[in-house]
């Protein structure tokens, strides 16, 4: 029990890490009552019932220890702590709530069916207790259920989709963070060590130390410098992976360390100033746009990660071949574009986003390998691996999603890596075997003669693999089968 004279206010922090534009924080804080702020490691509703949800992948755990961490440190250098605690969140937070006597608890609504799932039951366990609940709106731009067309569904193709996001107009300015945040009473938490989110034996994530600062603090300098130095030429640098060309912001969206309209008027605030980058501000917002159009068809899919869209896939012969999956996941197909993007995946937790639609073409329809493979392999490794994004991009690829890719679309892995890393400076990177080769010859290794190998210190099926697959061989047998599944 409290001995503060007002009942205490609990805000629950989910995917939403960070204290500037959080609307349940705020509105708790403008209360003036104490507050405990807590997040709740949930492991246990995730498989409690349809729609289910999934644990987070290794990458993520990873991204939210360190997330955790840098909330704690801003909430203590304002006086406050994070209490920490594991398990069905309608159980710890309907007993927390009991426990100090809150008057309401507050949090960010999720559109991800499974985490509404959760919201449900805990709004129902707080009801049980005479304990208010109350969801603010904030993870999204436009809330999946405001935006339907004639039919009561959700729009299925990209470009009508976010044309009439954009007529909506700006969505809210973002909140400041609150300038008070009365502590509340002393609550036991756990110890975040305990948790055992980061990998030990062995310690595999010394590439995502070296590539990122996780937090909000370093989410709101990487948008403030992107917007500063990085915009300018975003629409044609963003596929050039031999470049530093993106925003990168796309864990910090995940985690919810900055808010998507944060991300929506700094950008529009940047083109106001500098008329010459609207265009690529216009093309950056969109990138943001399909995050928000993933989520929408999440909304209405809740199993888009199990379950093709469209039906006729559902007969899609796909090939059983786990030694060529391996060799995708490792970077060994043979192809040095597919082989550095992989490798860079596994290193940082990130693959650059035109490659990551060169990887997923060449499994899919190369390999003829079920694209959820992909897409769980995606899920474990990436930092930013996004319940709606994720699949939604798998599915795009494969040609079974909404606003799918045509069928017949099968990147060739030469031509992409010629095309958008002409000199070769990504596959050097990630493939430093092949790094003495010629720009004419590092896409395509087993065009160069003997010499030519030799002379790079190269030996195809040695120290790098011959292709696992040609591409016109594997082009036709993949048209043949699409072919066949489209048959009526």
């Amino acid at each position: 029990m409290t001995s503060s004279s007002a009942p205490p206010v609990i805000v629950w922090f989910r995917d939403d890490l960070r204290l500037s534009d959080h609307p349940a924080l705020h509105a708790a804080a403008e209360t003036d009552a104490p507050l405990v702020l807590l997040y709740v490691l949930d492991e246990e509703s995730t498989s409690l019932r349809p729609p289910r949800g999934r644990a987070i992948g290794s990458a993520s755990r990873w991204w939210l220890a360190q997330s955790l961490r840098s909330l704690q440190a801003s909430l203590a250098a304002r006086g406050q702590t994070l209490v920490l605690r594991s398990g069905a969140a309608a159980r710890v937070i309907s007993d927390l709530a009991q426990d100090i006597e809150a008057a309401s608890v507050h949090w960010i609504e999720s559109d991800v069916p499974s985490q509404s799932a959760v919201e449900r039951d805990v709004t129902a366990a707080l009801k049980e207790i005479g304990v208010q609940a109350r969801g603010f709106p904030g993870d999204l731009l436009v809330k999946p259920a405001s935006l339907r067309n004639k039919e009561g569904r959700g729009l299925r193709v990209f470009t009508p989709f976010w044309k009439r996001v954009l007529s909506l107009g700006d969505p809210p300015q973002p909140l400041p963070v609150p300038k008070k945040l009365k502590p509340g009473p002393a609550v036991a938490s756990d110890d975040l060590a305990s948790w055992n989110l980061e990998p030990k034996h062995p310690d595999w994530a010394g590439g995502l130390r070296d590539t990122w600062t996780p937090g909000e603090s370093a989410a709101q300098t990487r948008l403030h410098d992107f917007l500063e130095t990085g915009i300018k030429g975003y629409a044609t640098l963003r596929d050039r992976p031999d470049r530093d060309g993106t925003s990168r912001l796309s864990p910090h969206l995940r985690f919810g360390e900055i808010s998507p309209r944060q991300v929506w008027h700094a950008a529009n605030f940047a083109a106001a100033q500098k008329p010459d980058i609207a265009s690529d501000v216009g093309k950056f917002l969109s990138e943001l746009g399909w995050r928000e159009f993933s989520r929408h068809l999440l909304f209405d899919l809740p199993d888009l990660a199990e379950k093709n869209l469209q039906s006729s896939f559902d007969a899609f012969p796909w090939r059983r071949d786990a030694k060529a999956l391996r060799a995708w996941q490792r970077g060994r197909t043979g192809y040095p574009i597919v082989d550095a993007g992989m490798r860079e995946l596994w290193h940082t937790g990130v693959m650059h986003n035109r490659v990551r639609m060169v990887v997923a073409s060449f499994l899919v329809k190369h390999l003829l390998i079920d694209w959820r493979h992909g897409e769980k392999w995606f899920w474990d490794t990436l930092v930013d691996a996004d319940p709606g994004s994720n699949p939604a991009s798998w599915q795009w690829v494969a040609g079974s999603g909404a606003d799918a890719a045509p069928y017949f679309r099968v990147f060739n892995p030469v031509l992409q890596g010629e095309k958008f890393d002409p000199d070769g400076a990504y596959v050097s990177r990630w493939v430093p075997e092949l790094a003495r080769l010629s720009a004419k010859l590092i896409h395509q290794p087993w065009e160069a003669t003997p010499m030519e190998l030799a002379a790079a210190g190269v030996t195809l099926g040695e120290n790098y693999p011959e292709p696992m697959v040609d591409h016109k061989a594997a082009r036709a047998r993949a048209l043949a089968a699409y072919a066949k599944t489209r048959e009526p």
